[in-house]
């Protein structure tokens, strides 16, 4: 599994919906680009293992034009556990998970 750890601001959605999200710094986002060219799935989604603070969690990364990155999406119960408020700076561990 190739691993990625970097920091980035978490952020609310602006929409109806209240999604909590960061935006992957660029060089990861184009290397899981190219790493993950022949095996994306819906969405052009990307099968990852995360860890922020003491939890670890699989779920995907979403391709998103607007930042040109890709986004993390970051459920309630992780934002609750780890405490985590909208503009927080996360240190982020990322792996693909090579299917």
């Amino acid at each position: 599994m190739a691993g990625y750890s970097f920091t980035a601001a978490l952020w609310r959605y602006t929409g109806a919906a209240a999604w909590y999200f960061v935006t992957l710094p660029h060089d990861v986002a184009d290397e899981i680009e190219e790493r993950t060219a022949h095996c994306r799935r819906g969405f052009g989604s990307v099968r990852v293992r995360v860890t922020v603070g003491s939890t670890t969690w699989d779920t995907s990364v979403f391709p998103d034009t607007k930042s040109e990155s890709y986004v993390l999406p970051l459920k309630r119960a992780i934002r609750e556990r780890e405490d985590l408020e909208d503009g927080a700076v996360l240190a982020i561990g990322l792996a693909i998970i090579e299917e």
